[in-house]
């Protein structure tokens, strides 16, 4: 596995390579615009080709991560089609800056089958809307409330629902912390091969593109979104040991998101390799 960081982007995108060579990590991922407003300038051109030359510098792959205002199932339209456009213009910023992937979590709703129809809609219309090469990766989610996407089958529908031509450029990104607290038991190896068998069966590994490489604060089942470092937490560390050894995985990027100590992490997962 490229082992990686979510790396800030302060003072530019491009800083986000220099950030990562500090802490070590071989990938990144990084927000392509304010993560925390609807409101973004766009990337200027200068900046572009920085971040462009310093990916070559450095052969990182790289991947973004979408905002966290959006909801792609949002049953209140205006908060849709806000989301849908800022799904659109980041698919568009990965697009610009050379970047592989975008990953992003589908949304909410009580209502399951509709919402799946809604990601989907708003999933294609990005795509339409951006050619080229960027993909959508759909993130296993914790489940936490009415969240999309915590089990399997809800990840296939909506990926299933996007139309032909479109669904070649949709993925999935695995977060471990997510997984375990919606109840998928990677903390053994039977309940790892389980976990991956039941994946394969239900959505495809070869639609596997990224990993979120979190522990998980909360116990199994929890279906709370709380990260904690490798190994502290309640996987510990035999799901990790599992993952970077597994030569299913070895070409992906798996991406920290542990809260900074970037560099410890990743010292733990090295040392876990055979």
């Amino acid at each position: 596995m490229i082992l990686g960081a979510h790396e800030g982007i302060a003072g530019g995108v491009s800083r986000a390579f220099e950030r990562a060579e500090l802490d070590t990590a071989q990938a990144i991922q990084i927000f392509v615009r304010n993560p925390r407003g609807w409101a973004s300038k766009p990337i200027e051109d200068e900046e572009v080709e920085r971040f462009r030359s310093e990916a070559r510098r450095t052969g990182m792959p790289s991947a973004a991560h979408s905002i966290y205002l959006a909801n792609h199932a949002a049953a209140d339209p205006e908060l849709r089609v806000k989301s849908w456009g800022a799904l659109a213009d980041e698919l568009g910023r990965c697009e610009q800056l050379g970047i592989s992937f975008l990953v992003f979590h589908p949304g909410s709703n009580a209502d399951v089958d509709g919402a799946v129809k809604l990601v989907a809609e708003g999933m294609e219309r990005a795509i339409d809307a951006v050619k080229g090469k960027a993909r959508l990766l759909v993130e296993i989610t914790a489940g936490q409330g009415k969240s999309l996407g915590w089990r399997f089958e809800q990840v296939a529908a909506i990926r299933e629902a996007v139309p032909g031509a479109a669904r070649r450029r949709v993925g999935v990104c695995f977060d471990t912390c997510h997984a375990f607290a919606a109840g998928y038991d990677l903390s053994t190896p039977e309940g790892y091969a389980s976990t991956f068998r039941a994946f394969d069966e239900v959505i495809g590994l070869e639609h596997l593109k990224a990993f979120h490489l979190n522990d998980c604060k909360k116990p199994l089942g929890c279906r709370v979104d709380r990260h904690e470092h490798i190994g502290e937490g309640a996987l510990g560390r035999e799901p990790f040991r599992l993952l970077v050894n597994d030569p299913r995985f070895e070409s992906l990027p798996g991406f920290l998101e542990t809260e900074m100590r970037f560099r410890e992490n990743l010292d733990v997962l090295r040392s876990m390799r055979r």
